[in-house]
């Protein structure tokens, strides 16, 4: 029979097929690799695998917690608590920026806040999408989530450049080195943050603490439910 050997490397392998024709071997292979292939008709010996599932190119806000802290540090992005928060929202007219996703916002969030949410449903059918929820659903998560494409153009539909923001979400991390974590703790809000400073916003501060800490402090809260 004749056999297969690999001279690629990545998402897309190269197998050249030894003492067979290319429809010979083409039933065998297809059912051992299912993914999408290709024959080059300039070299009939030669067959090209692609994984349909193949993970598109980091986006910025895949890069890693060290890259963006360095970045956060270097741009002097200043973390605030939740009453300070309350004050500079009340007396300085500071954009509180929520980045939950849209159901928790409803829920409860800060008076006077605006929901942009930076990650949401997994909406998209492709394969890569498809392998993720499968991963998802593995550990029992049903509704995965992936970041929001168009969570910067959202963001400048309802803020201005010039705008004042601090931006949170439940945990809020922290960029605060710590025994345990020398590097501190990322989080959505500050992935949020690192994203606007990227996209030209350039007064961008971080709500210390999270939300969490907002509503253990019982500063105002309105709720959107039904």
């Amino acid at each position: 029979m004749a056999g297969v050997t690999s001279v690629g490397a990545g998402s897309t392998l190269q197998h050249r097929l030894i003492g067979s024709s290319p429809k010979e071997l083409l039933p065998a292979t297809c059912r051992v690799v299912k993914r999408r292939f290709s024959f080059s008709y300039n070299n009939p010996s030669t067959l090209r695998i692609t994984s349909a599932a193949t993970k598109p190119a980091k986006s910025p806000a895949e890069q890693d917690w060290s890259t963006k802290r360095a970045f956060l540090l270097e741009k002097r992005v200043r973390s605030v608590e939740a009453k300070e928060a309350y004050r500079l929202q009340k007396e300085n007219n500071f954009v509180i920026l929520d980045v939950r996703p849209e159901a928790e916002f409803k829920e409860a969030h800060p008076e006077g806040a605006i929901n942009v949410q930076i990650y949401r449903l997994i909406k998209e059918w492709t394969a890569w999408d498809i392998a993720r929820r499968a991963a998802f659903a593995f550990f029992g998560i049903f509704s995965g989530t992936e970041e929001n494409p168009e969570f910067i153009q959202n963001v400048e539909s309802k803020i201005n450049k010039d705008a004042k923001i601090i931006v949170a979400c439940s945990s809020g991390g922290t960029m605060k080195p710590t025994q345990n974590l020398p590097e501190g703790q990322q989080s959505r809000s500050l992935i949020a943050a690192y994203l606007l400073l990227l996209n030209g916003y350039s007064n961008v501060f971080h709500l210390e603490g999270g939300l969490y800490n907002w509503f253990k402090q019982e500063l105002p809260t309105v709720s959107e439910e039904e």
